[in-house]
């Protein structure tokens, strides 16, 4: 399969991984919106939210729930706003995106971060996740 997302689960590819679990993967976006701006994938390919079974639905938006506090408290952002679009990758994801204000969305302004910006962020945002497991 051809898919990046499901490279990046199977280790083909490097991310830098903040979390995961039996069914969904959580890794820093290397174009964020802002820095903490994460992602979260399925484990099990599908090609958007919608054509997820229950299951896998449920899970996904649990994670997103559980991770929006660590990475406001780590970003020190008002809020972290969601976005599920989909069109980049043909892989069901959800967007965790540290914010300020509403007018912060906007993917066509986004900035690529180094290796060592996204690892620094990374690190915060696990300690804030171990803080809360």
């Amino acid at each position: 399969m051809e898919c990046l997302f499901c490279k990046i689960i199977n280790g083909e590819i490097p991310s830098v991984k903040i979390w995961e679990d039996e069914r969904s993967f959580a890794f820093l976006d290397i174009n964020p919106v802002n820095h903490g701006h994460t992602l979260i994938i399925p484990k099990k390919h599908y090609e958007d939210v919608f054509a997820m079974d229950d299951e896998n639905y449920s899970a996904l938006f649990k994670a997103a729930k559980m991770l929006s506090a660590p990475i406001q408290k780590a970003i020190c952002s008002k809020r972290v706003g969601i976005v599920v679009e989909g069109f980049l990758i043909p892989h069901a994801h959800v967007h965790l995106i540290p914010i300020n204000t509403g007018k912060e969305i906007r993917f066509n302004k986004v900035k690529p971060a180094s290796k060592e910006e996204l690892e620094a962020i990374a690190s915060k945002i696990r300690k804030e996740i171990k803080q809360i497991s």
